[in-house]
């Protein structure tokens, strides 16, 4: 049987593969497992319609263990993960599906100190979702209560506003919100650095959230800068757990620039604990060049922020990140957050008096392209072999001057593809070479 967790929580095609019924079951096993009887759960949600209806599924779930729902509503994912801490709740769960589009939503569970689960907690979980008609809840008098708690989502905005009142900055920030759940806060938020905000694309109607919009569409938000001549620019994507940036020539300034510029400034200030920035395997091979030649080190890890975050974790980390732009700056949050991502790239513009593009160009990325391939047996892609055979003839190609990197999606039915190497020509027909095997071999 396909596990059910991802890399991101349980995700899937809403009222399809992801049920109300689910998320019943995932609340039922999550107040047996981490709640026990009389604890809280937060639940939050992003601006898709199918959250409401998952919400109500997984409240009842709960509250039929025993457990306490306290539903903060319509709020980032980072927020979520900060108040279930802060507020010192037994668990938290966000109904979102992130970066995906709106006809799919997720279910992602954090613990009390707001991190993600271990892999072996999901599975249990798991286990006991399967069998959620056999957990014994209480009569009556033991059921859980459904709480209003839509005002404490304010103690993450006056949080995150500390962090921006301690920048001094003039200028004029784009920020696009993906019609998503960042648009509550971000741009309030934002506005606390004394900069011009100009917000975009935050008029969620329940179908548009990620629509060509957001982190994985900046081209829209980078025409925009563009277009109003604005200095900087900003796209989450639909819970704002991510953010891209966008300099002042309308260049998209992806995840790993982001890494770098931060890990540069750290190590120039000596603040970058340890000397050590933790990156997934698909982070570009510049950006490690750029750390170790400034003096840093980088480690890597599988693909996923909770397994960045375990790694930053072992090795005393204090910056983390993928190239997607999901960023962990540990001083200010264990979690990855685009708002602080886009607050702490405004303080480096502001102490350091340069332009964005000027700090992105201390990143010189190689060529790379990613594919993501749409295919029903991505799990055995090795044992395919005609297309494994392709894979191990394409890295001898490359003769130790690349990469190639082929891994299941942990969030879609589909294979990713990464190919990195010298030359953007053969990287990109590399790409596509295997792209269409795969299409052609795992369906």
């Amino acid at each position: 049987m396909t596990r059910l967790f991802g890399t991101d929580g349980i995700r899937g095609v809403a009222n399809v593969e992801l049920t109300p019924r689910m998320a019943y079951d995932l609340g039922r096993a999550t107040a047996s497992r981490l709640l026990g009887h009389g604890g809280h759960l937060l639940v939050g949600q992003d601006t898709r319609r199918s959250g409401d209806m998952l919400v109500a599924g997984l409240a009842s779930g709960a509250m039929s263990m025993g457990g306490h729902v306290h539903r903060l509503g319509v709020c980032p994912t980072p927020a979520l993960a900060y108040l279930t801490a802060a507020g010192h709740f037994n668990a938290g769960v966000m109904v979102s599906a992130s970066h995906n589009p709106a006809s799919d939503n997720g279910l992602k569970v954090v613990d009390g100190s707001g991190a993600k689960l271990e892999d072996t907690l999901e599975d249990e979980l798991e286990g006991l979702m399967l069998h959620a008609d056999e957990l014994t809840g209480p009569d009556n008098s033991g059921v859980g209560v459904d709480l209003d708690a839509r005002n404490r989502l304010g103690e993450y905005v006056r949080h995150r506003l500390e962090l921006a009142q301690r920048i001094s900055l003039g200028a004029r920030v784009v920020v696009d919100c993906a019609h998503g759940s960042g648009g509550a806060v971000a741009p309030q938020i934002l506005a606390g650095t004394g900069a011009a905000v100009d917000v975009r694309y935050n008029e969620p109607d329940g179908l548009n959230i990620n629509r060509d919009c957001g982190a994985t569409a900046p081209h829209h938000v980078a025409a925009i800068v563009m277009e109003t001549a604005a200095d900087i620019g900003f796209a989450l994507d639909g819970d704002a757990d991510r953010c891209v940036a966008i300099d002042e020539k309308g260049n998209v300034v992806d995840g790993d620039q982001l890494i770098g510029i931060i890990a540069l400034d750290r190590l120039a200030r000596g603040t970058l604990g340890n000397g050590l920035c933790v990156v997934s395997v698909l982070s570009n091979g510049g950006l490690e060049a750029a750390i170790t030649n400034a003096g840093g080190r980088v480690a890597r890890t599988p693909v996923g922020d909770k397994y960045i975050l375990d790694g930053m974790v072992v090795m005393d980390a204090q910056l983390g990140g993928e190239k997607s732009g999901h960023i962990i700056i540990r001083e200010h949050t264990n979690a990855g957050d685009g708002i602080v991502t886009a607050l702490e790239v405004l303080s480096i513009v502001a102490s350091t008096g340069k332009r964005l593009s000027e700090l992105a160009s201390q990143i010189e990325l190689y060529p790379q392209q990613q594919r993501t391939v749409p295919v029903r047996h991505k799990e055995q892609w090795e044992a395919e072999p005609t297309f494994a055979g392709a894979v191990d003839e394409a890295r001898h190609a490359l003769d130790g001057r690349g990469r190639i990197l082929v891994r299941p999606s942990g969030t879609e039915p589909a294979l990713r593809i990464m190919v990195e190497g010298e030359s953007p020509e053969r990287v990109s027909e590399i790409a596509d070479t295997l792209a269409a095997l795969a299409g052609e071999r795992l369906n």
